[in-house]
């Protein structure tokens, strides 16, 4: 028997496997999880990460590449760039802006980068770790994305990059964004890590900025386990990212391959050797923060599901803001800005200052019925142990931001939901903030 009809065979056998894994139990209101996020795949790929496994290449090959390829073109992209995690991403993007290939453009110790504290730490912490300085805006309620109005009041002379977040998936002003990103010279990196799909204008996010992020880590639009993306239409930028996220090297040769360049001993660079060899010449101090294979495997057959994906989250965050309309006397629905149509992460919800009630008498509502809730990340990152040292700057003040910390919690809208889950939780919150309710919550507080 050749390799082709054991490789077959043993695709066969997990084709069986997973249908004997499918046979699911019915749902259970009140019994059942209702997840806020989850994994959404099926046989095909298992057997693509099999079929990875069984290459036996281990770090970035074939699958990498044919992902990195369609991925690109998804989303009308020059360049995509693998990477081991959206964090790692956001870590690549913002270095790559301190190359000394990018000459009096290169951000460098001390300088600024505007962006929100509102949201997750892997979008501040690269900016901390190259030695910049973050300047904090807060955000609109509703959409909790950047307030725009502040940007160009916030912009210095040290300004010199915008890297903030989609947040849940709702695409920022971009509008107002691009152009000051134009009149003042600005790098702009899109943290899309929670947006893929989402458009504005038509036009996908992720595509706007110089530098864009994602992540396909398994509560996200897709996944790959743990994996993320660095996209691109420049060139240089391209090369740089990939030389942070490959040890440094100066070399651009893919993973087992040589002489690209077809100059490989012929180069000279600062003090080495004549004729050094390029694989081993490094122009920055970078990481190893390259996907496996087997991720991108994975990723090859979720592509060919995101459209899906996508209308389901749709789906699920329009019944979601039909069945709750009726709530929003006490309540804050999540709003999509204008011109925006958003892929949604979550369904966030804020619960105004003068109810009679507590984000924490709904969520612990919700998770006794087993409905699982979110805080909207690390709330005011300013707030948080880890930043208790932290050189910033902030423009204007924060209360937004320190609202949604306190009162704010998201629920799911993945594709893995059904119309009874969703219908449960509509009711269940419903009936926490309903008028008997209400009144019950006024006189405990008395």
């Amino acid at each position: 028997m050749d390799e082709k009809k054991i490789r077959e065979k043993i695709f066969k056998s997990i084709s069986e496997l997973y249908k004997l894994r499918e046979q699911r139990s019915a749902f259970v209101p009140g019994t059942s999880p209702i997840p806020y996020a989850g994994r959404i795949y099926d046989a095909d790929e298992m057997i693509a990460l099999v079929d990875a496994s069984l290459d036996f290449w281990l770090t970035a090959g074939r699958f990498a590449q044919q992902f990195e390829s369609e991925f690109a073109a998804f989303l009308g992209m020059k360049y995509c760039l693998l990477t081991n995690s959206g964090s790692s991403a956001n870590l690549l993007a913002v270095s790559a802006l301190t190359s000394p290939k990018l000459g009096h453009r290169a951000l460098r110790a001390g300088d600024e980068v505007i962006t929100i504290a509102c949201g997750f730490p892997t979008t501040l912490n690269p900016i901390l770790q190259n030695n910049l300085v973050p300047v904090f805006l807060d955000v609109e309620l509703g959409t909790y994305n950047i307030q725009v109005d502040l940007i160009e009041e916030a912009i210095s002379d040290k300004t010199k990059a915008i890297f903030i977040p989609h947040t849940l998936g709702n695409p920022a002003n971009l509008d107002i964004i691009m152009k000051l990103v134009r009149k003042y010279d600005l790098w702009y990196i899109e943290d899309n890590c929670d947006a893929l799909g989402s458009k504005y204008r038509g036009q996908f996010t992720g595509t706007f900025g110089h530098i864009a992020t994602f992540s396909f880590y398994p509560a996200h639009h897709m996944t790959m386990g743990e994996g993320g993306a660095v996209l691109t239409n420049d060139p240089l930028l391209k090369k740089i990212i990939a030389s942070f996220r490959d040890w440094g090297r100066d070399c651009w040769c893919d993973p087992g391959h040589d002489n690209s360049c077809k100059k490989r001993f012929d180069w000279q660079f600062g003090e080495l050797p004549p004729g050094y060899d390029h694989k081993y010449v490094y122009s920055h101090i970078g990481y190893n923060l390259k996907v496996t294979d087997m991720q991108a495997a994975i990723g090859v057959e979720q592509l060919k599901k995101l459209p899906s994906f996508i209308d389901k989250r749709k789906k699920n965050f329009n019944m979601l803001c039909k069945g709750l309309e009726k709530s929003e006397t006490h309540l804050i629905l999540p709003q999509a800005t204008t011109h925006a149509e958003p892929s949604w992460f979550g369904f966030p919800i804020l619960v105004k200052d003068d109810a009679p009630f507590t984000r924490d008498n709904i969520v612990n509502s919700l998770e006794s019925a087993h409905i699982a809730t979110r805080m909207l990340f690390g709330g005011n990152l300013i707030k948080q142990p880890a930043y208790s040292t932290m050189n910033y700057r902030q423009v204007g003040s924060l209360e937004n931001t320190d609202l949604v910390m306190k009162n704010l919690f998201w629920i799911g809208v993945y594709p893995g939901l059904t119309d009874e889950m969703l219908q449960y939780t509509i009711k269940t919150l419903s009936n926490t903030v309903k008028p008997s309710q209400r009144k019950k919550h006024k006189h405990m507080k008395k």
